[in-house]
């Protein structure tokens, strides 16, 4: 369980002239699930767009398996085997649900199998009853399903979540929820932003605490469990 799958050291990104992540150094290892918790601005969803290739780092290492990815292109990261779920899903609305699946599974390369989506429609039976239709006719749930299930049509080494239950109903977050107990199960690796602390504690192995772009704190939930108002207090005061 402690064999590290990707190691943060020392990440600084700025987005011109203002920096964001200043010196975060953190890892996430094989078949857990990290979360990254902080308040607004504090450098949460730009270290995964930094992982992802979405922004350049200034300067440390992102190493996965021991490949450095900071600076690669992002299709280049991505055949590595990062996957991101972002904010906005990026799904395309007027195709069916399942060419969007497709795409997932297109972009890897040869370096990687893929799963099927035999394999994704029985992890989302929705998803089977509605491959047919336009992904815009689908509820905000329903599309993040696509999006998660897209992600892993690419069999990818550490999923990325960037706020999975954000601006969904109570009903669907804990759809979601469920979703997330099921990838653990698995032992599929996650390193996850969320608000939503209840999903955020209750999917991770571990959690940090981010503030002004640097790791403040952090620790094992089993091992917080119950006092998670310390916690709170520590991300935002």
């Amino acid at each position: 369980m402690h064999d590290v799958l990707l190691k943060i050291t020392d990440l600084h990104v700025s987005y011109g002239k203002k920096a964001i992540l200043r010196g975060a150094s953190y890892d996430v290892r094989k078949g857990e699930c990290l979360t990254l918790l902080g308040a607004n601005g504090s450098g949460k969803s730009t270290s995964l767009n930094a992982i992802c290739g979405f922004v350049n780092p200034v300067s440390g290492s992102i190493m996965l398996n021991g490949t450095d990815l900071a600076g690669e292109e992002p299709h280049a990261i991505f055949k590595h085997g990062v996957a991101q779920v972002s904010q906005g899903r990026d799904l395309f609305p007027d195709l069916s649900v399942e060419d969007n699946l497709r795409l997932g599974a297109m972009q890897r390369g040869k370096g990687g199998a893929t799963q099927s989506l035999a394999a994704i429609y029985e992890r989302f039976p929705r998803l089977a009853e509605r491959r047919r239709q336009a992904t815009r006719t689908l509820s905000g749930g329903e599309q993040q399903m696509v999006a998660i299930g897209r992600a892993l049509m690419s069999n990818p080494l550490i999923l990325l979540l960037d706020e999975p239950s954000g601006g969904l109903s109570p009903q669907f977050c804990a759809e979601i929820a469920s979703i997330m107990d099921q990838l653990k199960s698995e032992g599929v690796t996650m390193l996850m932003v969320e608000q939503n602390l209840n999903l955020a504690f209750r999917a991770a192995d571990r959690f940090i605490v981010l503030r002004d772009g640097q790791v403040v704190d952090g620790g094992d939930v089993a091992a917080m469990a119950g006092d998670h108002d310390a916690i709170v207090r520590n991300i935002y005061l």
